[in-house]
């Protein structure tokens, strides 16, 4: 494994009055067009970003999702927590998770309390896809590298328990007594960070649950059943659904992953909530596994590239994107929630890094 190399670092500036942007940024993902987009879990935009000079991103612009697709409601967070862009689509992914109030330090019985509910948010069970225009988000636009059909919008079929997904989780032996026991995000449970897309195909990364240290990607397939409905293919064994890789990740939950190539870049970290290193790992050949794989650390499958710089209580990295940098043309851009006040700049911008892979 070799120590991280820092190539240089990306300024995001953002409009004044949207500072709270700066503390939560959670996906990230470039368009051909030269525009950053990022995601946060905390809002229902998705925020732009384009070139105002080297290495300097603004004109922040914000786009409201339920504009575009259909929402369950229009109050509650998304939780944005992967985006990948891949043939005309921006792709984003709610964490599919439930969570647990937190305390608010006020009233000790209160609190107490607090802390027994765990609750589902609808919006959260949220995969989806939003056709880019000349950078800007839209319901429907031609696909120019087909004339003959359209780019749509639309997100992953909705159902009672979230969307067909999580209904099909719900029957697996690895996660259906996980969703069953509404085990909360950040305590194991059920908590989608990942999302890395290539035409139809999707890898999702999960956060938790990690099993006896095995951390899991998952593979779909989706294709259109409806205007602005997705479906699941059969892709796995035994007309499944979904693929399922467990991968030994030093018992370190998957906060984002990229494809670089035919290979996923996986940004790994605690799966608790808690401080902990974060670490690199290339996962290689991923599109050419017939069915459920388990892949230990080795030098040719599974290796560790670097661990991320360690600050204590801040710093937690979350959105990962392939860019060009100083002659490097493909670098890893890192986003983070929670940012060292270091980061900040005039209280409307923040630093990513830009590391060497």
């Amino acid at each position: 494994m070799s120590e991280a190399f820092l190539l240089s670092r990306i300024l995001l500036k953002f409009d004044p009055e949207s500072q709270e942007r700066l503390g939560d940024l959670s996906a990230v993902a470039f368009t051909p067009d030269g525009s950053l987009w990022v995601g946060s879990d905390e809002l229902l935009t998705l925020e732009r970003l384009s070139v105002i000079e080297p290495y300097v991103y603004g004109n922040h612009q914000p786009f409201e999702i339920g504009e575009l697709i259909e929402l369950s409601n229009h109050e509650e967070e998304i939780d944005i927590e992967g985006m990948d862009y891949s043939e005309g689509y921006l792709w984003f992914t709610g964490s599919h998770s439930t969570k647990r109030s937190q305390p608010k330090g006020k009233n000790p019985e209160k609190d107490i309390r607090r802390l027994a509910r765990v609750k589902s948010e609808a919006n959260r069970y949220l995969l989806a896809r939003i056709p880019i225009q000349d950078g800007v988000p839209v319901k429907a636009s031609p696909d120019p590298l087909n004339g003959d059909r359209p780019l749509t919008a639309a997100s992953l079929e909705k159902t009672e328990s979230g969307n067909i997904l999580i209904d099909a989780l719900k029957k697996d032996v690895h996660f259906g007594s996980i969703i069953a026991a509404q085990l909360p995000s950040k305590e194991n449970g059920l908590d989608i960070e990942g999302l890395a897309v290539r035409g139809s195909k999707i890898f999702m990364g999960f956060r938790g649950p990690v099993l006896r240290g095995w951390s899991v990607i998952i593979e779909l397939e989706v294709e259109e059943s409806a205007p602005g409905t997705l479906t699941l293919k059969e892709i796995g064994p035994e007309g499944r659904l979904y693929k399922k890789h467990f991968l030994d990740l030093n018992g370190l939950g998957i906060r984002e992953i990229c494809l670089d190539g035919d290979d996923l870049i996986i940004l790994a970290g605690p799966t608790l909530d808690l401080d902990g290193g974060m670490k690199m790992f290339r996962l290689t050949r991923v599109f050419e596994r017939p069915g459920d794989t388990i892949i230990a650390q080795d030098e040719t499958e599974l290796k560790v590239l670097f661990e991320l710089p360690f600050k204590l209580g801040t710093d937690r990295a979350e959105g990962l994107a392939l860019v060009p940098c100083l002659g490097h043309p493909n670098s890893l851009l890192v986003v983070y929630d929670s940012p060292d006040p270091a980061r900040l700049v005039n209280n409307d911008s923040v630093f990513g890094d830009v590391f060497r892979l």
